[in-house]
């Protein structure tokens, strides 16, 4: 069964009118989100505003920030940093499954890791 549009959380569907009503917010302040480029929608052909779930949700968050003394400038940078936390959180476990894997490669080989030999994962051990 093909999935509906409702089913893409990135898909831009909801006009500003929409999210304002559903979040119970003004549009002017979605507006201002936009300005200063802390949730910054799509646009239609026609130049509207278009929010997705996921912004939607980020909007929320956005309101608990503001809502807790947070200012605009200071919400977009916390959102840059939980963002550059979940990349460098992605590449920590890319690469911790990169190093399981040349490990269980070198245990068929039956060589010891540079883990074994000194008990650091990945350093090649220091010669005193």
């Amino acid at each position: 069964m093909p999935s509906l549009p409702l089913d893409d959380e990135n898909l831009p569907l909801f006009t500003v009118g929409q999210v304002s009503a559903m979040l119970e917010i003004l549009q002017a302040f979605l507006r201002r989100l936009d300005e200063h480029r802390v949730v910054q929608p799509s646009r239609s052909s026609g130049g509207q505003r278009r929010y997705t779930r996921r912004e939607i949700t980020l909007v929320q968050y956005v309101v608990e920030l503001v809502n807790d003394g947070m200012t605009l400038t200071g919400i977009r940078r916390v959102l840059e940093l939980e963002a550059r936390i979940s990349r460098l959180e992605a590449e920590r476990e890319a690469l911790l499954a990169a190093v399981a894997e040349r490990d269980r490669l070198l245990a068929r080989l039956n060589v010891p890791s540079p883990a074994d030999r000194d008990g650091s994962p990945g350093r090649p051990s220091r010669q005193n």
